[in-house]
């Protein structure tokens, strides 16, 4: 319990900022987005009729690589079931401390892992992590709030592991990741369970299986695998639509 206070704690700290950002956002008409009165840990700008949470910044680095995440959350699980083979191309989206990216480097041989964040602290660390784990097939890439920067037509799996209910653009980011994705791409959310009261992180930073299938069909994506298998989170796999 002491470290899902101190991410709480880090999640505020990483991007109390953004609650300006949306307060003083478009009132465009036409826009996706809401505005309202953030909550404590949101953003106040809402999509599809879900609040925005909070970034976590990289100060999180330590939580994110706490000895006690595989207990808590069947890591090794969650990766022997990716839909990935040897010479796959995978995008790890909000790697920040390249937990997952450097997890399953070993298993893309011949492939290529893109360890993408927003955060010019993290992708400084995870290059030269890269280096010194020896990953050549590795690469850090600094992303934006509204695209990846990744290769068009290149990737066969992006992941957002407990990310993408912080993304502060999520419609504009799955349109760009869209267009990186080959033909058959798909993109895996693993999120804490929104629908079970019992999970210890606050609200905004779970997600339901009908908000995520919600937001996902609205970009031209649609679930094909609903795993669960994991102890506290949903393993959402969506495949892009023509």
């Amino acid at each position: 319990m002491r470290q899902i206070r101190f991410f709480i704690l880090l999640v505020l700290i990483g991007s109390l900022h953004l609650a300006c950002q949306a307060q003083s956002g478009s009132k465009d008409p036409n826009s996706p987005y809401k505005f309202k009165t953030p909550s404590w840990d949101g953003i106040g700008k809402v999509y599809m009729g879900r609040e925005i949470s909070h970034i976590m910044g990289f100060a999180g680095k330590d939580w994110l690589e706490r000895d006690s995440r595989e207990a808590e959350e069947g890591v090794s699980l969650a990766i022997n079931n990716l839909p990935i083979t040897s010479n796959s191309v995978v995008a790890d989206i909000g790697a920040g401390s390249g937990y997952y990216s450097f997890r399953i480097a070993p298993l893309v041989p011949d492939g290529q892992v893109y360890a993408v964040d927003v955060q010019e602290e993290a992708v400084e660390f995870l290059r030269k992590r890269s280096e010194e784990l020896g990953f050549e097939n590795v690469k850090a890439v600094k992303g934006s709030s509204i695209s990846p920067n990744l290769p068009a037509n290149s990737i066969d799996l992006a992941i957002f592991v407990d990310v993408y209910h912080e993304l502060e653009f999520p419609e504009e980011m799955l349109q760009n990741l869209r267009k990186s994705l080959k033909s058959n791409g798909k993109i895996l959310l693993i999120e804490y369970r929104g629908e079970d009261p019992s999970v210890p992180i606050k609200p905004l930073h779970k997600m339901t299986v009908r908000q995520a299938k919600k937001e996902m069909e609205a970009n031209g994506f649609e679930l094909i695998e609903n795993g669960q298998f994991l102890k506290i989170q949903h393993f959402l796999v969506f495949q892009k639509k023509d």
